[in-house]
């Protein structure tokens, strides 16, 4: 039986697609933009212009934008004895195998990280996202490791679920360890230090990860795969109810998901898919795609240099079929030889958080290190790995972009079915940012045309346009269409606001200072 979501979007009968050619190398095809919703639902979250589901027409220019890197980078480093030098392994402090989130429930930023390459993992908290600490715990004791240092990280993903009616598995963990295709490790804990014992996923590669699709409540396995020929590294898909239930397959059985295609770049190598993370977002699925350019594992071991991978960014309105029209470097690395970022950047579980007005996109980076020279774990490509922070406005990832006077979109039919106000993110550059009501017949609702409209002027990422004598509340379980129309400036996202304040009832990825739970309420 198809499935409805949030948005109005019908899955197929058969989920998750099995449809998907790994030969093709076209970008993916996403069927909703192709035939989307008679009418979208827009209760949940910030709309944002990342594709064009939500447009009937417009004449704003579609901009990407991407993340500034903090100017004191990187945030973490190795310092302790256990991130400098464990047991040969290069210094290293990588949360690629663990996750940044902020938690709500004592008000603090916790990280997981790897300690020294596949050395151990190992715990740090921050007040601020900026300064960390790495408080003393009682599985090693005097250290912040938890879990026994002869359990030696590869990749995975620990996830704060703030979803679990358990308190005891508040805080999920999957984890692999080095060197060939082998089962994964899944763990849960009530405080994120103490672990269960571990139940064993299907055969995975490295660099396979999870995460959470909160509009459907459902657990996915990012699964790593080496397909020979051209497609080298790539993902298939597993999804369930259950988290544990998702680390159930058999070896062939997850169906093939997402590789590298033609409009990738690369820069040593034909591009190939590393890994993909994503996170609820807001009204959709925010992915990061880290892609390889090479060189092959050899040169790197014998240059005793990080290869070069980056991200990209996706969007996703299902959690399976991701749209990317941006394909340069989301987050790039600095290919100069004094460089703490030389290669390998690499996602974090959780993705990005809400700091203020910004989103912080936490990233795992490589320097190198020509004092390891040894075997492929011991090699110095792999050596001083550390952490840094990219900062992007709210919503920031795409703007439509007035570029002349009367520039303006009409969207599809909406409806919403609770709410009290239109908020807007914008930066509108001294222009007036109008918006109009529109019936069934493209005709300006009594109360909502652009003349009634009071608008908004400035820059702000939440502020609320209002009409001279109507109410949006008026229009709830209406189909209408917005009209937005200003001179210049940029337009982020709109949404309908819960409360006085703009909550947008979306999801809030890694969370943040101002959210008591994954919602924006």
């Amino acid at each position: 039986m198809s499935e409805t979501l949030y948005n109005n979007i019908v899955l197929p009968d058969a989920w998750p697609p099995r449809d998907i050619d790994p030969n093709d190398f076209q970008p993916m095809r996403v069927p909703y933009l192709a035939n989307p919703p008679q009418v979208i639902n827009i209760d949940v979250g910030r709309q944002l212009f990342v594709d064009d589901f939500l447009l009937d027409d417009n004449s704003m220019a579609p901009t990407h934008h991407h993340p500034v890197k903090y100017t004191c980078n990187p945030v973490f480093y190795p310092e302790t004895k256990h991130e400098r030098d464990n047991n040969g392994m290069p210094p290293c402090t990588l949360p690629k195998c663990g996750g940044i989130w902020y938690d709500p429930s004592d008000r603090i930023f916790k990280m997981w990280y790897m300690c020294s390459y596949t050395g151990c993992m190992a715990y740090a908290i921050s007040s601020d996202g900026i300064h960390w600490e790495r408080p003393n715990l009682d599985i090693v004791p005097g250290t912040n490791v938890i879990i026994s240092e002869d359990f030696h990280p590869d990749s995975g993903s620990v996830w704060l679920d703030l979803d679990t009616n358990d308190s005891s598995q508040r805080f999920k963990f999957l984890v692999r360890e080095p060197v060939g295709n082998k089962p994964g490790k899944m763990f849960t804990s009530p405080d994120g230090i103490h672990w269960s014992k571990p139940t064993e996923t299907g055969i995975e590669g490295d660099r396979s990860t999870a995460f959470y699709n909160p509009f459907r409540r459902k657990w996915v396995q990012s699964i790593r795969e080496n397909l020979p020929k051209r497609r080298g590294r790539c993902r298939r898909y597993m999804e369930a109810d259950d988290f544990f239930q998702s680390g159930i397959w058999q070896l062939g059985e997850p169906p093939y998901w997402i590789g590298a295609d033609i409009m990738d770049r690369a820069m040593y190598s034909e591009a190939q898919l590393y890994n993909l993370d994503a996170v609820g977002y807001e009204s959709i699925m925010l992915g990061l795609f880290q892609i390889l350019q090479g060189p092959p594992n050899d040169v790197g071991l014998k240059k005793i240099e990080p290869k070069l991978t980056e991200l990209t960014v996706g969007y996703s309105r299902d959690g399976f079929h991701f749209l990317r029209p941006d394909r340069t470097s989301f987050i790039d690395a600095r290919r100069t030889p004094d460089s703490w970022e030389f290669g390998y950047i690499e996602p974090t579980a959780g993705i990005a958080l809400i700091v203020g007005d910004e989103l912080w996109f936490y990233y795992s980076a490589y320097g190198g290190s020509l004092e390891y020279s040894k075997d492929s774990l011991r090699n110095g490509m792999y050596g001083n790995g550390a952490v840094g922070l990219a900062k992007l406005r709210r919503d920031g990832m795409v703007s439509l972009r007035a570029t002349f006077p009367n520039s303006g979109v009409i969207t599809r039919k909406l409806i919403f079915t609770k709410g009290m106000g239109l908020f807007v993110n914008a930066n509108t550059s001294g222009s007036l940012l109008t918006a109009e009501c529109l019936d069934e017949n493209d005709q300006p609702i009594p109360g909502f045309t652009r003349d009634d409209c009071l608008g908004f002027r400035g820059n702000s990422t939440c502020a609320e346009i209002r009409w001279k004598n109507a109410s949006i509340a008026t229009l709830t379980n209406r189909p209408f269409k917005f009209s937005f129309m200003m001179n210049r400036g940029d337009f982020y996202s709109f949404w309908i606001g819960k409360n006085a304040k703009g909550a947008s009832g979306g999801f809030v990825a890694a969370g943040g200072p101002a959210f008591s739970s994954n919602r924006d309420i």
